[in-house]
């Protein structure tokens, strides 16, 4: 009995078909099909058309379109394919070339939302080393997937943030004064264009506003 199949997949296979055998522009529709197992090819096909700009040949005036419009891919996804597979590519690039390159299970290759969290680990401040290789590792040896390593990740972020504490404190500070700030802002704007304030007031909350600045900028 065969399975099942959603619209865009039998969408996807005519487009495969109606493309010249063994095009690029067939290889990478054929990619999209399966990118939920073979996302790292697709990643690095879409790399190939953004970098030279190939969709333009194709009739898409950008690359959003032509994602969009013949392979069925949301901007979103597409934008994180493509970091996900340019992230590897520049901080992995042993995977790629070896334990990729050898894999014969593509159930085994992370997803490329886990992928795109490791990319955000390594943009961390709060993280060091030895933190990253923690999360590289849960990815791709124990097989996390990405909600489970967003949950590790912020926990480890605010386990480090916790860690030092006169951080942690600054950073609140400056959280709470820039939401008084926005809100003073919000009524001193409110004030003024409904006349609810005197001048006077309208100047003290303008002197508040400016002291609060100061205090943000030191």
């Amino acid at each position: 009995m065969s399975g099942y199949k959603t619209k865009s997949i039998e969408s996807l296979e005519q487009r495969i078909k109606d493309m010249d055998e063994g095009s690029l522009r067939q290889h990478i529709l054929q990619n999209a099909k399966d990118f939920k197992t073979s996302w790292i090819e697709l990643g690095r096909a879409l790399y190939t058309v953004s970098r030279d700009k190939l969709y333009k040949e194709w009739g898409y005036s950008s690359l959003d379109a032509y994602t969009t419009k013949e392979i069925g891919i949301r901007k979103q996804t597409a934008m994180k394919l493509l970091r996900s597979y340019y992230f590897l590519e520049k901080e992995e690039p042993e995977y790629l070339k070896n334990d990729y390159a050898d894999s014969t299970d593509t159930a085994l290759v992370p997803s490329y939302e886990s992928i795109d969290v490791l990319r955000q680990a390594k943009n961390k401040k709060d993280l060091d080393k030895s933190d990253y290789q923690q999360i590289k590792k849960e990815i791709f040896e124990k097989g996390k997937d990405a909600r489970e390593v967003k949950k590790d990740l912020t926990a480890l972020i605010r386990q480090r943030k916790e860690l030092d504490p006169e951080e942690a404190h600054a950073a609140k500070r400056l959280s709470v004064l820039k939401r008084f700030l926005g809100g003073l802002k919000a009524v001193k704007r409110e004030l003024e264009t409904s006349k609810f304030g005197s001048s006077a007031l309208i100047k003290d909350a303008e002197s508040l506003i400016k002291k609060i600045e100061a205090e943000i900028n030191l």
